[in-house]
């Protein structure tokens, strides 16, 4: 075999730099672009399941025939092993003094693992609705205020000085929240409104009786 130009000798560290730090699912490859046959000069890591004397890929032995020396670099561009795997690539043109290619080295990432992860991850963070707000508290006291000041925080002056119709706005919400199925919410929805539990019940018999006129 013939000896290796240096500019391909010394693009060797380079290869191994470049798989160590891209990781186990890279593969490193020195092409001899001057035996096309078996250009293929040095390899580190697996990817493709080649081995040195390799030949020259389809899309390289394109290029050069119809660009030559002019063949610009071609990077990160995606493609498909025949066992399935999915690549993301890069093949970057080398040159010797006199400006006409000698080789190339190519990096071959293999997304697949990366992909199957992304799926399942896909898979797992799905959800059936859009996002809904749940509230998660130790006990029903704090619950209760959570609801509450949700529907306060849409009004922006003292709750004692709203209105009575926006009271039994307040009290229709709460209600359709189910706020007073639960025990103890009327002194609680009366004690944050500043009314008594008794206006909280006048409130709540006029609102079911508005729903009830609607259906």
């Amino acid at each position: 075999m013939q000896p290796l130009h240096p500019k391909l000798q010394a693009l060797l560290p380079v290869a191994d730099a470049i798989h160590a730090t891209v990781g186990v699912y890279s593969e490193v490859v020195i092409h001899d672009v001057t035996r096309p046959e078996q250009s293929v000069v040095y390899i580190v890591g697996n990817v493709t399941n080649r081995q040195v004397g390799a030949p020259l890929t389809d899309l390289v032995l394109e290029n050069l025939r119809k660009y030559g020396d002019d063949c610009k670099d071609i990077l990160n561009y995606g493609t498909t092993t025949r066992d399935g795997k999915t690549l993301r690539s890069s093949t970057t043109f080398v040159r010797d003094d006199d400006g006409h290619i000698i080789g190339c080295l190519c990096i071959n990432v293999d997304l697949t693992p990366m992909l199957s992860w992304k799926y399942f991850l896909e898979k797992s963070l799905a959800v059936e609705t859009g996002a809904v707000k749940e509230t998660f508290s130790n006990d029903v006291s704090e619950a209760l205020n959570s609801i509450i000041k949700s529907i306060l925080e849409n009004y922006h002056i003292p709750v004692a000085n709203l209105p009575r119709e926006e009271k039994l706005n307040i009290i229709k919400q709460l209600d359709e929240k189910g706020v007073f199925l639960v025990k103890g919410a009327v002194d609680q929805v009366a004690a944050t409104l500043g009314v008594s539990r008794y206006s909280i019940y006048n409130y709540l018999e006029e609102v079911r009786s508005q729903r009830s006129r609607q259906l």
